[in-house]
């Protein structure tokens, strides 16, 4: 398929959106669509304001997937991503948010996104979310992200 066809934001400059609903999160052709394999995404600088004081919070995302017929479109995932700095949610919120839009964008096989976030008021708060069991036989490495110890 060409870029024309695809009409991808891939390799033309775009603007970051002003808002996830405003953010075209994009797919390709899995060229191995038979192959059950994991792919990883993470953002370790993601932002989002606290829906009640406006103050930033900050984590770092971690998504696997296994895809089926379609692969997530790196460069919309980024900006898709960067339209949160601008948003208020909790952290339950955008975390969960952000796996069932991809869920509904590709239809993968299995995802979890693991969200890990720097302390607000003194707690961190990490959520974990998973569409189902991963698939038996599924190499599933570890996140990879220390849970928050703070100086200590």
């Amino acid at each position: 398929m060409t870029r024309t066809k695809l009409s991808l934001q891939l390799g033309r400059h775009v603007g970051v959106p002003h808002s996830p609903e405003e953010a075209k999160l994009e797919r390709v052709p899995n060229p191995h669509p038979e192959t059950e394999y994991l792919a990883r995404f993470t953002c370790p600088e993601f932002t989002s304001l606290c829906p009640v004081t406006g103050q930033p919070d900050f984590g770092i995302l971690v998504v696997d997937y296994v895809p089926g017929k379609w692969l997530l479109e790196s460069k919309s995932l980024k900006l898709y991503l960067a339209s949160f700095r601008n948003h208020g949610a909790f952290h339950e919120a955008c975390t969960v948010g952000i796996g069932k839009r991809i869920i509904e964008l590709i239809g993968p096989r299995y995802l979890r996104i693991g969200g890990y976030w720097y302390p607000r008021g003194g707690i961190p708060i990490d959520v974990f979310w998973q569409s189902g069991n991963p698939p038996q036989g599924l190499w599933l490495p570890d996140q990879g992200v220390p849970p928050y110890r703070g100086r200590g």
